[in-house]
């Protein structure tokens, strides 16, 4: 079991603006069968990092068009569901009009991939229903834009709001083993002891 990762760039549009934005993909799982992990901007490169593997699922967690504005074409092309938090499909209806997810992401539902469940953490507020995946048995804990290197992820747009989102990292992420490696949705890992001190107690 293994997480590997490439960096994909295209741009973020939420509110008006359009910002231009590198994202981390990811791939979790063997040499035979691998859970991707957000879809975004380029899906031939990431058809390309699956490399023929089995995609078991394409996990969406959460709908900024920079993660999913691909997870339809790859849906097509690799036969996997796109899997998505219910509350939102609204925000990521955005991106893809009239697609919806194929399944629901929910805190404490497993995503099976390579005889490994990872559970779901559910995430408020980076977006209405952010979620992580807890794949320590590949030393991973992936936050995509819930917690970055450095402090918490962006809040101040539509559908997020900082205290919620602070909380709800609390209660669900920092308690976690300290050593455990953050794989972000931008930028460099890091890991929960480096950025417990940047999240307020309560």
């Amino acid at each position: 079991m293994r997480a590997e990762h490439v960096v994909l760039r295209g741009t973020f549009g939420l509110d008006g603006e359009t910002f231009d934005v590198d994202d981390n993909v990811r791939a979790i799982g063997d040499d035979d069968q691998v859970l991707g992990v957000d879809a975004a901007h380029d899906a031939v490169a990431i058809e390309r990092a699956v490399a023929g593997r089995h995609v078991t699922a394409v996990v969406c967690n959460q709908p900024h068009d920079d993660h999913v504005d691909t997870a339809a074409e790859l849906c097509v092309a690799t036969g996997a569901p796109v899997l998505l938090h219910p509350d939102d499909n609204e925000l990521r209806s955005h991106a893809h009009p009239g697609h919806k997810p194929d399944g629901k992401l929910s805190e404490g539902r497993v995503t099976a991939v390579a005889d490994v469940e990872p559970p779901v953490l559910h995430i408020l507020r980076h977006t209405r229903d952010s979620c992580c995946l807890d794949v320590r048995s590949a030393g991973a804990v992936l936050t995509t834009d819930t917690l970055f290197h450095g402090g918490p992820g962006a809040t101040g747009r539509s559908y997020s709001d900082r205290p919620t989102m602070e909380a709800s990292l609390r209660t669900r992420l920092l308690t976690l083993p300290g050593l455990a490696v953050v794989h972000t949705g931008h930028g460099q890992d890091t890991t929960v002891t480096a950025e417990r001190p940047g999240i307020p107690t309560a």
